[in-house]
């Protein structure tokens, strides 16, 4: 299985948010199958074969999330975090002010689902392929 050091290693990697196809591949060679990350303090689970799962660290500090989500205001942020205009803690802050509460990527199926705090589907996208 793979470990929290693998997945620092493959995060290191990512400078922009148009560099997450490639971190999403090298998960998937380390056998993550999928993971959740969570807006309020910006921790994932990882999930692998057999029901394997484990947890990193808080990012920052917690934040709370919009109970009214705003569509368009995160599909914009998500623009200019793909294009490398905003990091990620601000990438978080601003899908927490959007009312997005998390977002589930299978590194199988190359998809990426934003969910709000009912559990709504915000927004789903397939991620391209890396370059």
């Amino acid at each position: 299985m793979f470990s929290l050091h693998q997945i620092k290693d493959a995060s290191g990697k990512l400078k922009t948010g148009a560099d997450f196809p490639a971190y999403v591949q090298d998960l998937l060679k380390i056998g993550v199958t999928e993971y959740v990350t969570f807006v309020t303090d910006g921790h994932t689970v990882f999930f692998g074969e057999e029901d394997f799962s484990i947890q990193s660290e808080d990012n920052f500090e917690p934040v709370e999330v919009a109970e009214e989500t705003n569509r368009e205001k995160f599909v914009q942020g998500l623009i200019d975090h793909q294009q490398g205009r905003l990091d990620f803690p601000g990438f978080c802050h601003l899908a927490a002010a959007s009312g997005v509460a998390r977002w589930m990527v299978d590194t199988n199926a190359k998809t990426c689902t934003y969910f709000n705090t009912a559990g709504e589907i915000v927004l789903s996208e397939h991620i391209p392929p890396a370059k």
